[in-house]
């Protein structure tokens, strides 16, 4: 039994071989579970789709394999977010309009739902049947009886299409036209049966759940509401979600409620799920502030994403009184692909001798036995830690996805390893091996090193490299970068904005290199389009690069069409080759573990799902133990 009271727990980390993809659906492929498809009027009707096998659960199942189905419910979840982090003024999640806060999707829900111990699947969630060719032309959802919006009002095909169309219109950009490309159109058939037709041009892997994933809202709600689908909110529209909205201060917090009507309480899907009574959201000016709001009990669960934290300051009254747990819990999931970013856009990173050199300059080793205690890895692939990941040399396989594009490729791609960094020295800042590396590529760049130590091109102009931040804890990392590439020449400086502007530079393109994120999926698909196609370039807010590159799009379409998990792998690899050979990121960190601090009155079940922490999800409060540490005046 598990000692809820050790100092620090260090859990194994999960078998990789389960990381064989994620992104949702193939359908040609759709191999359905056994017992859970069945032919009715030349159409397949199912429970569930699974891409590249069979689904874990069939039809009958009573609840998901990694949950407490008995979880008592009550009580509260809290934590905390810090204005680095950004803080809010709206509720409304799907409009560039305003900054959304956190959980502001919380409220609604879609037709399937994933699960967090497969890989590739989805379950039936506000659909009670999913019914398709086998062309997979369209595909027809039969929404329960049952579903409720909060306001007690059933959901229906026409709330459906209503969602569907208003996102397809008015939704963000990049979702448009994402969207766009999948679905041809909808129509509703009947009160609770919606059909949702496929452009014959689409992937057929993918298709259900790009329907399926749609988010449903009231359309009573939103007309009702006075406002248009674009303007930020603080008043949300109606979702079916198990949670509602107690109270919303802007800039302090946010309370959800959990809906006491809930329509869905009884689904062998949420069984032992949604369990907390209230979720609370604490906001705090800055991130020492919110640490210190954990120690004083006024949030009751932590995160910890800095690892000098996770290193030095677990030392406090709290915790040595055994009021709090800290504990390592495994994290299976694909790293978040967290890096430099360099806009594409700017006529300077233009040259890939450029963007290397920059790149050659952030000294991962020290920054991470310095600065982080040693506790992270480097993040290099854009498929890190999954068996998509490039390596050494291109395939046979790979080669004859390439060869096609060998004209719009670099050399090396075809005749060198994969593109990774070289390690540089942890115990000084400035690698001097990699440092004249990255100066003589300059030179070839055309930047020469004058007597003021500043790099120039043949027009005079220095080599002008802002990094743009608004969270002061990456000073201490970004600094110390400034200060290598100063020392190659080139004119850096670290400029720290407020959330606001960081926001607004970001949607505007207005940025030399910003800390981003690239999240790939196990089973990427038509999302690729957004974060490196050529049309999202100057359209999408995934795509921060701008990249734009022909070879790039074919291989996407590679990625998409493959109907096989061996070619999609293969189309994979090669995507991710090419994608690092263009040097426009310069990779940063990942934990493989999730840092987990929290008053003991919270308990999970063991053991954890591969792809999922489930804090907010499958976590319970003890009664017994809460009602101890009150006594005990702990918060």
């Amino acid at each position: 039994m598990r000692d809820h009271r050790s100092r620090v727990q260090t859990v194994p980390g999960p078998d990789r071989s389960y990381l064989t993809g994620w992104l949702l659906l193939p359908a040609i492929l759709l191999l359905l579970w056994a017992g859970g498809a069945r032919a009715q009027d030349d159409l397949i009707v199912t429970h569930g789709v699974s891409t590249f096998g069979e689904l874990r659960y069939g039809p009958d199942f009573e609840h998901l394999d990694y949950v407490n189905p008995d979880a008592p419910k009550g009580g509260e979840m809290s934590f905390s977010w810090s204005s680095a982090g950004g803080s809010f003024d709206s509720l409304h999640p799907f409009t560039r309009e305003g900054r959304p806060a956190v959980l502001s999707s919380i409220f609604f829900e879609s037709m399937l739902e994933g699960t967090a111990d497969e890989i590739g699947s989805a379950y039936c969630l506000l659909c009670e049947s999913i019914a398709y060719p086998e062309d997979v032309s369209y595909v027809i959802f039969t929404i329960r009886e049952e579903a409720r919006f909060s306001d007690g009002t059933p959901v229906t095909a026409d709330d459906a299409l209503f969602s569907y169309e208003i996102m397809r219109d008015e939704g963000l950009p990049s979702f448009r036209a994402a969207i766009g490309r999948t679905l041809a159109g909808a129509e509703v058939l009947d009160e609770r049966r919606i059909r949702f037709d496929f452009n014959p041009e689409a992937p057929i892997r993918g298709r259900i759940v790009s329907a399926g994933g749609l988010t449903i809202m009231s359309r009573a709600s939103h007309e009702a509401s006075g406002y248009a689908f674009s303007d930020a909110r603080l008043e949300p529209l109606t979702g079916s979600s198990p949670y509602v909205l107690q109270e919303v201060e802007p800039g302090q917090r946010t309370i959800f409620a959990r809906n006491p009507d809930y329509w869905g309480n009884d689904l062998p899907i949420n069984r032992g799920r949604h369990n907390f009574d209230r979720i609370r959201i604490e906001y705090y000016g800055d991130a020492v502030a919110a640490f210190e709001g954990f120690t004083a009990g006024n949030y009751l669960f932590r995160q910890e994403s800095s690892s000098t934290n996770w290193a030095t300051s677990y030392d406090f009254p709290a915790l040595e009184r055994g009021h709090v747990v800290t504990a390592e819990l495994p994290d299976g999931t694909i790293t978040s692909g967290q890096s430099f970013i360099m806009n594409l856009r700017q006529e300077k990173f233009q040259d890939v001798r450029v963007r290397e050199a920059i790149a050659l300059m952030f000294n991962f080793e020290w920054t991470n036995q310095t600065l982080f205690y040693g506790l992270y890895e480097w993040n290099d692939s854009f498929w890190h830690n999954t068996d998509l990941a490039a390596e050494g040399l291109p395939s046979e396989a790979e080669l004859a996805l390439l060869e096609p594009l060998r004209d719009l490729l670099r050399p090396e791609v075809f005749t060198e390893e994969v593109f990774s960094l070289p390690a540089s020295d942890p115990n000084r800042t400035l690698d001097r091996r990699k440092a004249r590396r990255a100066a003589a590529l300059l030179e070839e760049a055309g930047w020469a090193v004058g007597d003021d130590g500043l790099a120039r091109n043949t027009a005079g102009r220095t080599l002008d490299v802002e990094f743009l931040n608004s969270s002061p804890l990456f000073d201490r990392v970004i600094n110390p970068y400034v200060e290598n590439l100063r020392a190659i020449g080139i004119n850096a400086r670290l400029t720290r904005v407020d959330s606001a502007q960081m926001t607004q530079r970001e949607r505007d393109y207005d940025f030399d290199i910003i800390t981003g994120h690239i999240p790939m999926g196990y089973e990427p698909g038509n999302g690729l389009r957004q974060y490196f196609g050529s049309e999202s370039a100057n359209d999408s807010v995934f795509n921060a690069a701008g990249l734009a590159h022909p070879a790039v799009d074919a291989l996407i379409e590679h990625v998409v069409n493959s109907e096989t998990q061996e070619e999609l792998y293969v189309a994979v690899a090669a995507l991710d080759r090419v994608l690092r050979w263009e040097r426009f990121r310069v990779p940063q960190w990942f934990n493989d573990a999730h840092w987990v601090a929290y008053y003991d009155i919270y308990r999970y079940p063991e053991p954890l799902p591969p792809y999922a922490l489930g804090f907010l999800d499958f976590w319970w409060v003890d009664a017994e133990a809460e009602a101890a540490l009150r006594e005990a005046g702990a918060f």
